[in-house]
């Protein structure tokens, strides 16, 4: 699996996505039980107008739909910034001139072995042929009311996507 630190254990269940696996507890005791998957990656774009490039999908593990920037798996053999890059068009039909990275958080130290590395991307725009590459399911959302009012859009709840947004204002990419 792609970038993702491999812990010492053994893996317990695995699926092509993830895999479980029983890491030794320091000390003895019950081993401890952790999530391997790949690494992924969040975007804050922004298009020419200044809006910020969104998606409104159905999340099977939340049960509803929901609005968050665009993100997605690290494959093998890929970087992070050609993932966003792939990720961005498969998403929004948008292509990124700049890209920058703002953060490589852990979704959760305690259970997960993957990164999420969050970029910025000041200038997406429409990108040739868009429509061949566009994920079924993932709407484009172009949102234009700022990130104070997006905030409290009960839609957007992904812990993933606040972080990056959080990110991109401590950079200053983006304003309240």
């Amino acid at each position: 699996m792609s970038l993702s630190r491999r812990p010492a254990g053994d893996t317990v269940f695995q699926t092509p996505w993830f895999e479980i696996m029983a890491t030794p507890a320091p000390g003895g005791g019950a081993p401890f039980y952790v999530l391997h998957s790949t690494d992924f990656v969040a975007m804050v774009a922004l298009n020419e107008q200044g809006e910020l490039l969104l998606v409104r999908q159905y999340r099977p593990g939340a049960g509803t739909v929901t609005l968050e920037v665009p993100g997605g798996h690290v494959e093998d053999g890929e970087t992070p910034e050609q993932a966003a890059r792939k990720e961005l068009i498969e998403e929004t039909g948008h292509e990124a001139g700049a890209l920058e990275l703002l953060v490589v958080l852990s979704p959760s130290n305690a259970r997960f072995t993957n990164r999420m590395w969050c970029y910025f991307a000041p200038d997406a725009r429409p990108a040739a042929h868009a429509a061949a590459y566009r994920e079924a399911g993932v709407e484009l959302v172009c949102y234009g009311d700022g990130v104070r009012a997006l905030t409290a859009d009960p839609e957007f709840n992904s812990a993933g996507s606040w972080a990056a947004l959080l990110a991109a204002l401590r950079a200053g990419k983006v304003s309240w």
